[in-house]
């Protein structure tokens, strides 16, 4: 299919240039202002925003087993939804990809279901258990890096090990950052403010942060590559900073629920549950200014669904995760970027441009001869967000029901529209 896009204005090297983009074959052939129409589709953008497509660098998938909470096939259609072209699948599967053999599987279903990229994770251990270490040089061709997400590496020899075997192999490590020593048994919110007004068990802050120490010091020893998931604590966000400032290779993602969101704010339901938990004000501040001077290099949305039941204990009997690729975008947009917290080029290099420079993904540049891998974004388009009409199997989010005043009009993959919201005018 060919396919112009006209009047948009295009986002490249941190500023926005109106310019019409061609697309054929799954390649852009050229960014230009005032192509010809001859020969194509054409799609009229009335100045939205053409960016490259987003990266997530931490999703589940739950495929394979545990396709009752989400498969490949309704996972990345609610990831093209969001305006994402790529997502990096967490290992928490049954079979743990911790062996090219228990990867396989999961491969052979992303060929056969994705419609979009997806790039798994190995294991760090052997089936996650902290133990034992994965087959980290047979999985290194097949994966974008080494993780054990949903639990930390509890032994500091096996994590020193393990990015001593990554280093070689030139994959990073992703860490799930939690002593298990520091957790106090039962805990379900952060131990702050919510949790001492309604008398619930709280997860410190230190059990996150005191594993970030611990690792950026096995960095120092061992120069792997070392990105940490999901960072929540004002603590964490300040060794990050430490370790760039000292030149080690330290990179790190935070999700929007802490960027847009404390503890002030739980309510008691399953969508306001997830690990790490939802932290102070104070701490949220600190990611915010994380973003802004770069510390903070990636928003990844943890997209972690489940079932109705498992989400409907409240805070105290719900599992932990929640989804968000259907959201992500607007939401950050509306209580970030127009409020004037984070200045938009901000947001989308830490949403398309980052990930792909930190673990070395194709794609990301729109120009002559790239991959067509895009998004349009459409930042006057007020709506309010459905968790029902999710395309995720999971709609467990605590954004459901927020006002929001962008949207993703458009996902291209590989040349072909992998989701449209298009507005009716704007098709010839």
């Amino acid at each position: 299919m060919n396919l112009l896009l006209t009047g948009g204005a295009v986002f490249r090297d941190g500023n926005f240039q109106h310019a019409d983009v061609l697309i054929c074959d799954g390649r852009i052939v050229s960014v230009s202002p005032a192509l010809p129409r001859s020969d194509v589709s054409v799609i009229e953008l009335h100045d939205n925003l053409i960016t490259p497509g987003f990266v997530d660098v931490h999703v589940h998938l739950r495929e394979p087993g545990f396709s009752y909470k989400e498969t490949i096939a309704a996972g990345t259609a609610s990831a093209a939804a969001g305006g994402y072209t790529a997502v990096c699948a967490m290992p928490n599967l049954n079979p743990v990809p911790d062996t090219l053999e228990h990867l396989q599987p999961q491969l052979d279903v992303i060929q056969r279901d994705a419609s979009i990229y997806v790039y798994p994770y190995g294991a760090i251990t052997r089936d996650e258990k902290g133990t034992n270490a994965a087959d980290l040089d047979a999985l290194a061709p097949f994966v974008c890096g080494f993780s054990d997400d949903g639990r930390g590496v509890q032994s500091e020899a096996q994590m020193r090990s393990a990015m001593e075997h990554a280093k070689v192999l030139g994959k990073p490590i992703v860490a799930h950052c939690e002593d298990e020593s520091l957790l106090a048994k039962g805990w379900c919110v952060h131990d702050g403010v919510y949790a001492k007004a309604h008398d619930l068990v709280g997860n410190a802050s230190e059990s996150e942060w005191r594993q970030v120490e611990r690792d950026i010091r096995l960095v120092r020893e061992t120069g792997c590559r070392y990105h940490v998931c999901h960072v929540s604590t004002k603590e964490s966000v300040a060794l990050v900073r430490a370790a760039k400032a000292e030149g080690l290779p330290v990179t790190c993602e935070t999700g929007p629920h802490y960027l847009v969101l404390c503890d002030e704010d739980l309510q008691n339901d399953g969508r306001f549950r997830m690990n790490p938990p939802i932290r102070s004000a104070a701490d949220r501040q600190a990611l915010i200014e994380g973003v802004l001077d770069g510390t903070v290099d990636c928003i990844a949305t943890d997209h972690a669904p489940h079932s109705a039941k498992e989400k409907s204990g409240g805070l105290t009997c719900s599992l932990n995760g929640i989804v968000g690729l259907e959201c992500a975008f607007p939401v950050l947009y509306t209580q970030l970027v127009e409020t004037g917290i984070v200045p938009l080029p901000t947001l989308l290099n830490a949403l398309c441009v980052n990930p792909r420079r930190i673990f070395g993904l194709p794609g990301g540049k729109l120009e002559s001869g790239q991959p067509a891998d895009l998004t349009v974004l459409d930042l006057n388009r007020p709506h309010i967000i459905d968790a029902g009409s999710f395309r995720s199997l999971g709609h467990a989010t605590p954004f459901d029901g927020w006002g929001v005043s962008a949207a993703v009009a458009l996902t291209i993959c590989r040349g072909e529209m992998v989701y449209a919201n298009l507005r009716q005018e704007d098709t010839e």
